[in-house]
């Protein structure tokens, strides 16, 4: 939530054109900000004095001018805590276009056509004796080249709302089937939640229900959703599931299909590495609202932040297979060998398998899998270690094969090994692969 308070704007001169012709021509030299506006939060939420924590995604303090010139003429912005607040809230400084003191700063700004300032360098803080509720009102002031003084509020709280999702994880799902998501919301901070956000990503899955509370940005294609619950409070320690459960449909073959779940309180704001979805039709469902959480709701792992993306693991398996190779050739041939995985069905695991080539003893690899590094660079593909060689398959849905070409010299008859193993990702996430049939997962290379 922000606030604008416009300055007086009146019919441009002749001299405001001359200045942004001037600027289109890449010159510098125009004062006016006619039709400037300053920009500052509405609610700032502040960690309690001594408290060094921060809580994830925490959008920072911000202030900004829009529509103002460019120039290089210094502008004065100052921000002044009002005696009635000092008890509430202080000024820290760590900038040097900024002096004064924990009550009054002033900034010599050259440059805030549009552009934010402050954020992270510029905040306030708790006052020491403050607690957690308290608050204050900051007075923030940007004086135009003109002398015009544009003015902006900002009450800062004591205290953050702290918002965090309750973790769930769904296994063994029947392929395509619909799958009820809860959507658990508990309050780790110090002050309410006032107004709740909610972004829903099915990523793999599909949406079964689109709500009437939601918007759906045209951006994604419909593939999030963005909802508002204005009305939700959520007092500290407090939880809330929001009702009805997100319907979303699993994957046919997919079998880690992940979705991701993203809250915060609306008057603070999702977060400066929060994606921005604005507009999209709503949905014609039936609309989220918050009940309060019963003991069962609060069972399970919460997220350390406002957000958790999970898997949905359908109860199959993908068959994955190599083919023995024999190699005619005498002794100094050089011959192409063609190792090929296939996945049989009927899951698609993702990146959960690599390859592992021994070579047959007596030959020596003289070509193998080549990858662009950069644009005309090429570096392997494949990891070697003690004569051995491990590809990562990577992505390999049902029926698809991928093909590892190796250039070998020939020396003697000899025998060589090709198998799957798990990769390095599937070891370190725990996405493996259930084959059914592992009898296909081994097979020679032979020389004759």
């Amino acid at each position: 939530m922000s606030v604008t308070l416009p300055a007086h704007s009146w019919r441009r001169s002749a001299r405001a054109v001359l200045c942004g012709a001037l600027l289109l021509g890449g010159l510098v030299a125009c004062d006016g900000d006619e039709d400037a506006s300053l920009s500052a939060p509405g609610v700032f939420y502040v960690r309690p004095y001594g408290d060094t924590s921060r809580p994830s995604n925490k959008t920072v303090f911000r202030l900004g001018v829009k529509n103002g010139a460019r120039t290089t003429t210094p502008r004065r912005l100052t921000i002044d805590v009002p005696r009635d607040a000092q008890d509430a809230v202080r000024l820290r400084v760590m900038i040097e276009d900024c002096k004064g003191s924990s009550t009054h700063v002033t900034c010599e700004v050259q440059d805030m056509s549009g552009d934010w300032y402050g954020g992270g360098h510029l905040v306030p803080v708790a006052a020491k004796g403050s607690a957690a509720g308290d608050s204050g009102v900051l007075r923030i002031t940007y004086t135009t080249a003109d002398g015009k003084e544009l003015t902006a509020r900002t009450r800062v709280v004591v205290g953050e709302p702290v918002v965090q999702v309750r973790a769930t994880t769904f296994e063994d799902v029947p392929p395509g089937a619909d799958v009820a998501v809860p959507v658990v919301v508990r309050n780790a901070g110090e002050v309410p939640v006032r107004g709740l956000g909610l972004l829903l990503d099915p990523g793999d899955l599909e949406f079964r229900q689109r709500y009437a509370n939601c918007r759906y940005p045209t951006q994604m294609n419909g593939r999030a959703a963005v909802c508002r619950l204005p009305e939700v409070r959520i007092d500290p320690g407090q939880a809330v599931v929001i009702r009805p459960p997100v319907r979303m449909r699993a994957s046919k073959t997919r079998m880690y299909g992940a979705y991701t779940r993203q809250v915060w309180a609306l008057d603070a704001g999702a977060g400066p590495h929060s994606v921005a979805l604005e507009g999209g039709d709503f949905g014609d469902g039936p609309v989220l609202e918050a009940f309060p959480a019963r003991p069962a709701d609060l069972k399970g792992t919460w997220t350390s932040g406002d957000s958790a993306s999970e898997n949905v693991r359908l109860g199959t398996g993908a068959d994955f297979g190599v083919i023995a190779v024999v190699l005619p050739g005498s002794s100094g041939d050089k011959r192409v060998l063609r190792l090929v995985v296939r996945n049989n069905g009927p899951g698609d695991p993702g990146r959960s398998t690599r390859l592992e080539f021994t070579p047959p003893v007596g030959s020596g690899v003289l070509e193998q899998p080549m990858y662009e590094v950069d644009d005309g660079e090429y570096g392997p593909y494949c990891k070697s270690k003690d004569f051995a060689y491990a590809c990562d398959v990577d992505e390999l849905g049902p029926g698809k094969s991928r093909t590892f070409e190796f250039v070998l010299r020939l020396d003697r008859p000899g025998k060589g090994l090709v198998r799957l193993e798990d990769s390095e990702s599937a070891t370190a996430s725990g996405v493996f692969n259930p084959d059914p049939d592992p009898s296909n997962n081994t097979a020679s290379v032979r020389i004759r």
